[in-house]
C-alpha cells in the first residue's frame, strides 16, 4: 500500500475532554465506509501537508503527539496493532499499559457504539487484522468525533493508532475540486463500498449541493461542479470536475 507509506512515511496500510460530532453514525461498518471513509482520507492529506517529513514522538501523561520541535497536539488513543501477530488491540483493552482514562473517550464511544448495532470491529478488544483496517478505524474515528485527523506511529513492533486535532491542520483543509478528485477514486481503490453512497456522503460533508438524476450525481459549490457517474450496482464509472 504504497500510497499510505508516501503520505505518512509508515508502512503501508484527539480530541481531548468530551468528544463531539457523534450523531448518528452508521449501524454496520459498512456504512461507517460509505460515511466517513473518503472524508478522513480526505483529513490525512492536510496533515500530510502540516507534519512534513518530522518524525514523531508521543508523551501519553501529557496526552500528546509531537512532530519535529514546533508542532505537538493532542490526542485520543484507539488502539495498537501487532506486527508479529497481525492483530489489533483496542487501547480500553489493554490494561498493561496504563493509558491515562481521559486518553480512552473515544474507543470507549466507538466501543459502546459496537455493541449496541453489532459491530465486531468496534466490540471485541481483539482481532486478526490488517494495516488496511488500522486506517479504516482511523479513518471512521476521525470523521465520527470531528478530529482533525488520524495519526498510525509506527513504533517498530507495532503501530499505535491515534486521533488529534489542531486549528494548523485545520487550516490546511481544501474542498476544492481537485482534492475530491484525487481522494475519492483513491479511497474505493482500498475499501469495498457503494461508491455512489460513499461519493454522496463524501461531497456533501465538503460543503457541495448535491442532486442525483439516474445513475449520475452533481455536486455544485462556489461555482465548480464536480459530476460522477455510476454503473448499475453504485460503482464509478466517471468523474470529471
Amino acid at each position: 500500500m504504497s500510497f499510505f507509506k508516501n503520505l505518512f512515511g509508515k508502512e503501508e496500510p484527539s480530541t481531548t475532554g468530551t468528544p463531539v460530532n457523534f450523531q448518528e453514525p452508521g449501524r454496520s461498518a459498512q456504512e461507517l465506509t460509505e460515511q466517513y471513509a473518503a472524508w478522513g482520507l480526505d483529513k490525512q492529506h492536510n496533515l500530510s501537508e502540516v507534519i512534513g517529513d518530522n518524525s514523531w514522538n508521543i508523551d501519553l501523561d501529557k496526552g500528546e503527539l509531537s512532530f519535529g520541535d514546533n508542532l505537538s497536539f493532542p490526542v485520543q488513543v484507539l488502539g495498537t496493532f501487532s506486527h508479529s501477530s497481525e492483530t489489533w488491540l483496542w487501547a480500553w483493552a489493554n490494561t498493561g499499559s496504563n493509558i491515562p482514562p481521559q486518553l480512552l473517550e473515544q474507543a470507549l464511544q466507538l466501543k459502546k457504539h459496537g455493541e449496541q448495532y453489532d459491530i465486531p470491529m468496534f466490540k471485541n478488544q481483539t482481532f486478526d487484522a490488517t494495516v488496511n483496517d488500522l486506517h479504516l478505524i482511523g479513518m471512521i474515528a476521525s470523521g465520527i468525533f470531528n478530529s482533525s485527523a488520524y495519526y498510525a506511529a509506527d513504533y517498530g513492533q507495532g503501530i499505535l493508532l491515534v486521533t488529534l486535532r489542531s486549528e494548523i491542520i485545520d487550516k490546511a483543509d481544501r474542498s476544492d475540486a481537485a482534492r475530491i478528485t484525487t481522494v475519492f477514486p483513491q479511497i474505493i481503490s482500498f475499501f469495498e463500498m457503494n461508491h455512489l453512497n460513499a461519493f454522496k456522503n463524501y461531497v456533501e460533508r465538503r460543503g457541495y449541493t448535491v442532486s442525483t438524476r439516474d445513475n449520475q450525481v452533481t455536486a455544485v459549490k462556489d461555482g465548480t461542479t464536480i459530476t460522477a457517474t455510476f454503473d448499475e450496482v453504485g460503482r464509478l464509472t466517471n468523474l470529471k470536475a
